[in-house]
């Protein structure tokens, strides 16, 4: 671990270094891109610079994380409920704001750190230092990076401009050029993604810490079934979305087909001090002691959840029949956590405390809404000081199988749509079917008939909650997504590409606004802030957190599926005689 960080300052010094004069000899004691760009070794050394912006796992200290921890900006969507909800983006920032191809102190990864690395290998000259063979991997490494960091600019912003050479300040007509498609952007990123895919080894160096052919397949299904939903919803483009989602499916089916992964126990894979040998992870960052810790697990273990889960959310877990909870006999109705509970999708308990409602008043670490998630609580930690604060050592997932399952699925159940093969139920058994058989969840198989979801041994069926715009399937498939994937960042963001922000809206859905159901007479410690069905009076109902007027969620902006350009960039463009295009609807 401690030769990671060391790592790190190397390369951040490195890649840092100026160009000497090409007749000055380069001093033997000192680094530079001299002496420093000469072996496969500190090809390797360059490339955990990239780690910890991109492979944050669950951070460090108490910065924010993908993962819950109550605080990340994506609690904005329909998951979580607050008494302050997570409002929209207001305005546009003065600076920042996301847009930025060079790196810096605090993001030490870019774009242009890509375009060195890649410019840098190709320099190193082949020898008993470097083979052909490792060039060509640490290229694919290098360019990896680049496309990874490229899918990330193109999800938040759109069109941006391409760099695929390091540039100078004296490249003013390039560095201020105009913003390059989306499509054009996201076709280079394919291009890098496949260069990776065949050059980049499987042996990518230390098991499941490194990047190597298995973790490029696996972002690939991520970014291009990001990519395909986009074309097919926001930009009508039926052609380009079959052609991306053809690749996110290609990329997952490489993973289901390798035989190298497979499902055990769900909540071992957020709670492990050890994630070395579990065979879902195909990347994790590792934790230890006074070395690297975070704080994601003390939010499920030690500090009040803020936003906690909502109605809307829990109602999404299937009844153990494999059917709808609106729509099963084996449902037991809302009256109370057991009834709540019982004969459920087995990753509700895996997810959420099973045993009682955490209210308000009546424990320390309670839920606003009374649900409380344990998922990344090591029960074995919870009275360490490795448990508390930001001392938490449990192994945070970078990618796993299990969201591999589960882009294979969207993008098989998209591509029918698009013009591509029809969605079948040999795609379900290599899929959703392989997440239901994992130990402790044993749904019934799902199986598809035209556009309508049936359950093996039952039937078709519809489920009573779908939104009217989305097939019975899709909806199928993407309710099974926010079940197998929640509170892992996915959700804002597939709200996102769906077009379905207005799901957030706390107007329009109420369910997103509601806790558990209680009896106030039952429950003589409760905060008296608890309000049940916006009325402060009410003694048995549904726990409203934001029940004032003032906290409503309204979404009517159709301008927030982009982010908006900060404006001193707009401003340095226009210095440079050049007009740099703000998003829609942020002029």
């Amino acid at each position: 671990m401690k030769n990671k960080y060391i790592y790190i300052i190397c390369f951040l010094f490195v890649m840092g270094s100026c160009k000497k004069d090409f007749l000055e000899k380069p001093p033997l004691d000192e680094l530079s891109d001299e002496t420093f760009w000469t072996s496969e070794n500190n090809a390797r050394t360059a490339a955990f610079g990239f780690y910890s912006t991109y492979f944050i796992g669950y951070a460090n200290g108490f910065s924010p994380s993908p993962y819950y921890d109550g605080h990340y900006d994506k609690a904005l969507s329909d998951d979580f409920a607050a008494v302050t909800p997570v409002e929209y983006i207001k305005q546009i920032p003065a600076s920042g704001g996301g847009w930025s191809f060079s790196h810096t102190s605090s993001k030490p990864a870019s774009i242009r750190r890509a375009n060195q690395f890649i410019e840098k290998v190709e320099e190193i000259e082949i020898g008993d230092k470097m083979s052909e063979e490792a060039k060509a991997h640490w290229i694919g490494v290098g360019r990896f990076f680049r496309a990874y960091e490229y899918c990330l600019l193109v999800q938040r912003f759109g069109d941006v401009p391409w760099f695929d050479k390091v540039l100078s300040e004296k490249d003013t007509e390039l560095l201020y050029k105009p913003r390059d498609s989306r499509s054009f952007v996201m076709d280079k990123v394919l291009e890098d993604f496949k260069f990776a895919v065949e050059n980049v080894r499987l042996d990518g160096g230390k098991d499941k810490l490194t990047v190597n052919k298995d973790v490029v397949l696996a972002f690939m299904s991520r970014m291009f079934l990001f990519e395909g939903t986009w074309q097919k919803y926001h930009e009508n483009d039926e052609k380009k979305a079959k052609s991306y989602l053809e690749e996110a499916k290609w990329a997952a089916n490489e993973l289901i087909s390798s035989g190298r992964y497979s499902l055990g126990n769900y909540r071992e894979v957020f709670t492990s001090t050890d994630l070395s040998n579990n065979p879902e992870i195909i990347l994790y960052r590792q934790y230890a002691a006074g070395i690297l810790t975070h704080c994601v697990m003390s939010y499920n273990n030690k500090e009040p959840q803020k936003n906690a889960a909502n109605k809307n959310l829990i109602d999404a877990y299937l009844a153990s029949d494999g059917l709808p909870i609106g729509i099963s006999s084996q449902y037991k109705g809302d009256k109370g956590i057991q009834n709540v509970m019982e004969n459920r999708d087995g990753r509700i308990k895996e997810t959420f405390v099973s045993s009682k409602l955490m209210l308000p008043g009546e424990t320390s670490a309670d839920a606003v809404t009374g649900f409380s998630t344990h998922k990344f609580k090591n029960e074995a930690l919870a009275n360490d000081p490795t448990g508390a604060n930001a001392l938490n050592i449990t192994d945070g997932p970078v990618i796993r199988y299990g969201e591999v399952l589960m882009n294979y699925a969207e993008a098989a159940v998209e591509l029918a749509t698009v013009g591509g093969s029809a969605f079948t139920n040999v795609d379900l058994d290599k899929s959703i079917n392989v997440l239901r058989d994992r130990p402790g969840v044993d749904l019934p198989h799902l199986q598809v008939a035209g556009n309508l979801p049936v359950v093996d041994g039952i039937g078709s069926y519809e489920d009573p909650s779908r939104d009217g715009t989305v097939s019975p399937i899709i909806w199928e498939i993407r309710r099974e997504r926010r079940v197998e994937l929640v509170y892992e960042g996915f959700r804002y963001d597939d709200l996102r590409r769906w077009k379905k922000l207005e799901y957030t809206d706390t107007e329009a859905n109420p369910d997103i606004n509601k806790g558990a159901w209680i009896n106030k007479d039952e429950h003589s410690n409760l905060a008296s802030d608890v309000v049940l069905d916006k009325d402060p009076a009410k003694k048995q109902g549904y726990i409203t957190p934001a029940w004032a007027g003032s906290s409503r969620r309204v979404f009517n902006d159709s301008r927030l599926y982009l982010y908006p350009l900060p404006l001193d960039q707009i401003v340095l463009y226009r210095e440079h005689g050049v007009e740099l295009k703000q998003n829609p609807g942020w002029n």
